[in-house]
Order: structure tokens, then sequence, then C-alpha cells
């Protein structure tokens, strides 16, 4: 009886603390979730920027001299940037690099191509916290999380008695979803597989 009573007795405090650590973890969940599917597709796609192109016009003659011609391009696209370098890439053809696009201008026609990057607001962040670009600070946090979700992870396999639970329904799924990642490495060969007929890693 006083072993019932135990279980019973502890039980909620694991799902108290189940339910308020999840809480707490949403917010980095959604991070760390939406980061991850980004970066898993990094061959496809920049999950930190978009690419930009655009076409501009300005009015001509512009002037000879390279500088005076890139701060009159600028002033004409009101851009008060600074540019990092300007250089001629041919006899027609004046660059303008700043800080995350160039403008190619072409002195005859006056006709500006604008490529760049643009980045995406709330990927370009999560992928930084996500790849801990914060360093030793973020480490921290990261570590938390992880600890975190290993309790959510521990802890969800008590929270249910019975033939629902652990001893049940529960420890089918949890080793359905322990067989998958030791599925994948015996399919794949894992690390140290054969890739592109390199040597194996021994």
């Amino acid at each position: 009886m006083s072993d019932t009573r135990t279980r019973r007795a502890w039980r909620p405090w694991i799902r108290a603390l189940h339910r308020d650590f999840g809480y707490l973890v949403i917010g980095l969940t959604v991070i760390y979730a939406l980061s991850g599917i980004a970066v898993n597709h990094i061959a496809d796609w920049d999950p930190s920027f978009r690419q930009v192109e655009r076409t501009h016009q300005v009015t001509v003659p512009l002037p000879e001299d390279d500088e005076a011609l890139a701060a009159s391009v600028l002033g004409a696209l009101g851009v008060r940037e600074k540019p990092r370098e300007v250089f001629r890439a041919d006899d027609t053809q004046l660059d303008v690099v700043l800080g995350d696009r160039t403008l190619h201008v072409d002195t005859k026609s006056g006709k500006v191509i604008e490529e760049g990057q643009s980045p995406r607001w709330f990927l370009r962040l999560a992928n930084w916290l996500h790849l801990n670009r914060g360093k030793r600070a973020w480490t921290l946090v990261a570590d938390g999380y992880a600890v975190l979700l290993l309790f959510l992870s521990v802890s969800g396999l008590f929270m249910i008695p019975g033939r629902k639970g652990l001893w049940g329904r529960g420890a089918v799924i949890a080793l359905i979803g322990a067989a998958v990642p030791v599925a994948y490495v015996a399919w794949s060969g894992g690390p140290s597989a054969d890739r592109g007929g390199a040597p194996a890693r021994r």
C-alpha cells in the first residue's frame, strides 16, 4: 500500500514539471526546429539570406572620374552608404561595392544592375542561435535547453501508468522512435561509410 501511495505522490510532480518545462522551452523549440529544417536544406537554398537583383536607371551623361561617377549614381539612387570599393570591370562598366550588395553601372547607358543579399529576418537570427554564433553565453543557454529536453523525454515515459504508459503501448512507441536513428545508421553505413570512392575512416 505504501509503494502505491509513493507512486501516486511523485507522479503528479512529474506531470507538473513536464508541463511547466514544456511551456518554458516552447520558444527555443520553435527556433531550433525551424532553423534545423532550414539548415538541413542548405544545399538547395541559402537559409539566412535571399538573393536580390534589381535594375535602375540613372541620367546620363555621367562623370568620367570613377569616384565622382560612383557618388553621382549613389546620390541618384538615394544611397547614403559609403562604398567599400569602386573599380572598373571593363571600359563601360563601373562596379560599386557596398556592404551587402554591388552596383554594376553601365557608364554609357546609365543602366544600373543591383545584386546583393537580403537577410531572411527570423531565419537568420534563428540560424545564428542554432549554430551557436553567440559563443560562450549562448552555449550555457543551449546546454540548459538540452538538459530540459532530456528531462522532458525521460519524464514523459512515466507520466501515464498502466497499459498506455511505459509498460505497455508507451514502450512500443518509444522503441520505434529509438529504432529510427539506429535503422538509418545501419542503412547508410554511418560515418565510416565509403563516399565517392574515398577510403573509409576507421
